[in-house]
């Protein structure tokens, strides 16, 4: 059990449970609910992505994903059956290899996250994939409408809105200022996957005021073909040819 400055109660339950419990306002009232996370060990996915920034993206690209919940997420990207890169992300570096001109790119979340102007991290890019909250700050406050709960917390210039479906406990949104940063991550499509609610669209937005007054933008949608969520170990290999370069 946790519990906030705020008097906010936050419980892990099992299977991946989260419960959330607001202390009694001024009216007398409080904000009970549970959020239904999935649980599992391994997950392995056939997807689609697309991405864009600036002038530069892919659309419909073919996807294959493994991931060691909260470890290893590992990958190949390509089309036209050609594999374009690959990737070794751990809780500390996120490595790709560009398969096509031999060169590869290292870097840590914070050097991520500077580049971006956002606070970006492992738990991040797993909830893209699954649908958690991507931040596991203490909730400064909760709240519910008539379609759905509302966690928001607060971490130094790191302000972040959750919106969770009032009918199936399911996070559909989440909304993260930074300065002049801001992120949209929306979840879809949700289907039934091993007892649980599963999205099968995630569509991420980062923005960015540049020096000149512009938008910057980068977009990423991701979306599944097929999820298998297993207790079965699973291997991740990866290597970086010693002829690449780095970049």
């Amino acid at each position: 059990m946790q519990k906030s400055a705020t008097g906010i109660t936050v419980d892990t339950l099992q299977k991946g449970e989260i419960s959330v419990r607001s202390p009694e306002s001024k009216e007398g009232e409080n904000v009970n609910f549970t959020i239904k996370d999935v649980d599992f060990s391994y997950l392995t996915t056939r997807s689609k992505v697309g991405f864009k920034a600036g002038n530069s993206g892919i659309d419909n690209a073919d996807l294959t994903l493994r991931m060691k919940k909260d470890s290893i997420i590992w990958f190949t990207a390509g089309q036209f059956g050609i594999t374009g890169a690959r990737g070794l992300i751990t809780r500390d570096t996120v490595t790709i290899v560009n398969v096509l001109d031999r060169s590869y790119t290292q870097l840590s979340f914070q050097q991520l996250s500077a580049r971006f102007g956002i606070e970006l991290n492992f738990d991040l890019l797993q909830a893209i994939i699954i649908g958690t909250m991507p931040w596991k700050y203490e909730p400064n406050s909760v709240s519910k409408t008539s379609e759905a709960y509302w966690v928001h917390q607060q971490e130094g210039s790191l302000a972040i809105d959750n919106q969770i479906n009032v009918e199936n406990n399911k996070l559909i949104n989440v909304k993260a200022t930074q300065g002049n940063r801001t992120l949209d991550l929306a979840f879809s499509d949700f289907n039934s996957l091993n007892s649980f609610l599963f999205p099968f669209t995630s569509q991420l937005q980062l923005q960015a005021q540049t020096a000149d007054g512009k938008t910057a933008q980068t977009s990423i949608e991701l979306r599944h073909k097929k999820v298998d969520l297993t207790q079965e170990k699973q291997s991740f290999p990866f290597s970086i040819p010693s002829r690449y370069t780095r970049k």
